[in-house]
């Protein structure tokens, strides 16, 4: 009979508590997953009372706020503060998205913060991404041609082929669509997710690339691709409002129509 229990130092356990200051009138509680591998000690939740009058409004504000004034300890990723990195991406109120794009204003209560799921945890809020990133680099997301460019110009494309790739071309990699997914907590060793099945099909479906048959070689795998399950997590999780899952049936069908 098969043994199910939960890993070392995978209960988490109650941890600091931080008050507002003195006369604080705006208070909003943060309570904050702290863990560092290192450590050999469980994970923990640290609550963390902010007087929001004297922050800015996104949760990422928040934390810099705590980083900066409360807790020098804490430890999270973050650089351009306008949607547009995919830094920050953790878990904000049970969802996956970006701190820098959600408003403490949104969430009603105290904000439970998490890393992003099903990932290992290189400390705090800060996942390791390592393979997340060679899956990505996996579907080759760069031009392949075998014609010669001309000499004195770019390759060109018409202004309907180049609309196919506005989508797909906007994914920031944030990972929040690839840890949404239940298909890729199980399989994440052979499934490649949302993320970098959303940046193959922004080649397959550019009009100057020449290596379709190969990218779609490369795919036609019972994992690769088709351990996507249609539960559609991704698109629903995706901060910038892209569609993984359209592109991953998009995907499927021109695999489909190539047979025939």
């Amino acid at each position: 009979m098969a043994e199910f229990r939960l890993p070392a130092n995978s209960r988490i356990k109650k941890g600091k508590h931080f008050p507002a200051p003195q006369g604080a009138s705006n208070v909003q509680r943060f309570v904050v997953y702290r863990y560092d591998p290192d450590s050999g000690e469980n994970p923990r939740m640290d609550t963390y009372e902010l007087d929001m009058s004297d922050c800015g409004p996104m949760v990422l504000d928040a934390l810099i706020k705590i980083k900066n004034e409360v807790d020098s300890t804490l430890t999270f990723r973050r650089s351009c503060r306008e949607g547009i990195c995919g830094s920050c991406a953790m878990n904000i109120d049970g969802s996956n998205t970006l701190a820098c794009t959600k408003s403490a204003d949104s969430v009603k209560g105290e904000i439970r913060i998490y890393p992003l799921p099903h990932m290992p945890v290189v400390k705090d809020l800060v996942p390791d991404l390592t393979n997340f990133y060679a899956q990505y680099a996996s579907v080759k997301p760069w031009l392949q041609t075998r014609t010669p460019a001309p000499p004195d110009h770019e390759r060109l494309q018409s202004k309907v082929d180049q609309e196919k790739i506005d989508e797909p071309a906007a994914c920031i990699l944030c990972a929040c669509c690839s840890t949404s997914c239940p298909s890729y907590w199980w399989n994440s060793d052979r499934y490649l997710g949302p993320a970098a099945l959303l940046a193959s099909y922004r080649w397959l479906v550019d009009s100057r690339d020449e290596a379709t048959g190969e990218r779609l070689d490369d795919l036609e795998d019972p994992f690769r691709l088709y351990r996507c399950h249609t539960i559609m997590n991704c698109s629903q999780a995706c901060p910038k409002g892209l569609n993984p899952a359209r592109a991953i049936a998009e995907t499927k069908k021109m695999l489909v129509e190539r047979r025939h």
